[in-house]
């Protein structure tokens, strides 16, 4: 991370649901719109987390049951080749959820 707000104003913690498996820091996370919970974005969904909307700030591993995590959702500026990202998630998809990140919540700048 480069730069995030003081006094945790860049960070929530959001909750990562059973059944997602580990989810590595800096990761890139959507929110499931049915549900309000974050898994890790993927383009392909259509569960709304093919929109990109935080990034996890530690290790997870909601394999069993769901698990709270901070999380940058606002107001931040991270570096790029720290992310991580869905296995299927190829280099467009990774630009569109840039720009996604860039206009949500404050904004989540992304730079190399």
């Amino acid at each position: 991370m480069l730069y995030e707000m003081p006094a945790g104003y860049s960070r929530e913690t959001v909750t990562i649901p059973a059944g997602t498996g580990v989810v590595e820091a800096n990761t890139v996370l959507g929110r499931v719109t049915a549900s309000g919970k974050f898994i890790p974005y993927d383009d392909a969904a259509t569960d709304g987390s093919e929109a990109a909307a935080a990034v996890s700030l530690y290790p997870v591993d909601a394999t069993d049951a769901d698990v709270d995590v901070t999380a940058i959702v606002r107001s931040a500026v991270l570096v790029r080749d720290a992310l991580n990202w869905h296995a299927d998630v190829d280099a467009t998809a990774m630009a569109a959820a840039v720009t996604a990140l860039a206009a949500a919540n404050g904004p989540i700048l992304v730079r190399s």
